[in-house]
């Protein structure tokens, strides 16, 4: 007798700039491809950095994508033989994208999203904790830290070449203009409320 297995889970690949989450996705967007699955790979409007129309790693790997504005938007992307939904720079996109995850999940699609997991500040990015948490899988990459060489797990977002104010909007699209990757003792933030 044989079983049919539904597929469908939850992945998040997260880090701080320059860790290479971006390269990840396209590496399991090629997987699935290959795989000749039929995957929908989307990113956020606002992400322009490098391309509008396409997912773009730092090392220029890329992928075309479908642009939207609100995560409800890729509801409508959602076909009967759609297998996996890829979502880039996912902290970028409103709370609805959790529930969004967790229904097509829920329907046996594959749901890979990548994103920081902490914005300038170090502090939990977006949607980004709730989708940790409702992940089967986790996959946390690290960055070489600018100034010690150590593994870095937080973004330094710079302006003006001195670190940004606690007060500074949290969001800012940018790439190694604007950000370097630091590790825990090298990250600087004037401003940040003492917990302790």
């Amino acid at each position: 007798m044989y079983h049919t297995y539904k597929n469908g889970f939850i992945e998040v690949v997260c880090g701080p700039m320059f860790a290479g989450k971006t390269e990840e996705l396209i590496r399991r967007i090629k997987r699935l491809e290959y795989a000749k699955q039929n995957v929908l790979v989307f990113k956020p409007k606002i992400d322009t950095r490098y391309d509008k129309d396409e997912i773009v790693s730092h090392n220029m790997s890329k992928k075309p994508s479908i642009i939207i504005d609100k995560s409800t938007e890729i509801i409508a992307y959602i076909k009967d033989d759609t297998d996996a939904v890829v979502i880039d720079e996912v902290q970028f996109f409103d709370h609805d994208i959790v529930q969004i995850a967790e229904d097509l999940a829920d329907k046996g699609i594959r749901v890979i999203v990548g994103g920081l997991d902490r914005d300038f500040r170090g502090e939990p990015f977006g949607p980004m904790p709730d989708l940790l948490s409702r992940a089967e899988f986790v996959t946390k990459l690290t960055a070489i830290c600018v100034k010690s060489g150590l593994p870095a797990t937080r973004t330094q977002r710079i302006i003006d070449g001195k670190p940004a104010n606690y007060k500074d909007p949290t969001i800012l699209v940018g790439a190694n203009e604007s950000y370097e990757p630091r590790s825990r003792h090298y990250h600087e933030v004037p401003g940040k409320p003492k917990k302790i």
